[in-house]
């Protein structure tokens, strides 16, 4: 991980957003960190916005705090209908 001060990051924006791809340069001001820069390149805009979503964390955070259930346990929740290996549209098409 890099260091860089705020008035280094200003002289070297391009050569710090390139090694900020290759892992976190961490800005500091005053000595102490201000701020993380991270390369997002070749990651879709939606990944990138899930990614810094502290709203989004915090629902896969509670999500994972709940029991998890096996696919055949959940085979039997959902019941006969679901899990048949037939998609609606195939078994209405049939005579």
């Amino acid at each position: 991980m890099k260091t860089v001060t705020v008035r280094d990051l200003q002289k070297r924006v391009k050569q710090c957003l390139d090694e900020a791809q290759e892992d976190r340069v961490i800005i500091t001001r005053h000595g102490k960190p201000a701020a993380v820069l991270l390369g997002v390149e070749g990651q879709s805009w939606d990944a990138v916005v899930l990614q810094t979503d502290q709203s989004f964390w915090k629902l896969i955070r509670s999500r994972r705090r709940q029991p998890a259930i096996s696919l055949e346990q959940l085979k039997r929740r959902l019941g006969p209908k679901h899990g048949q290996g037939q998609n609606r549209r195939a078994r209405g098409r049939r005579a």
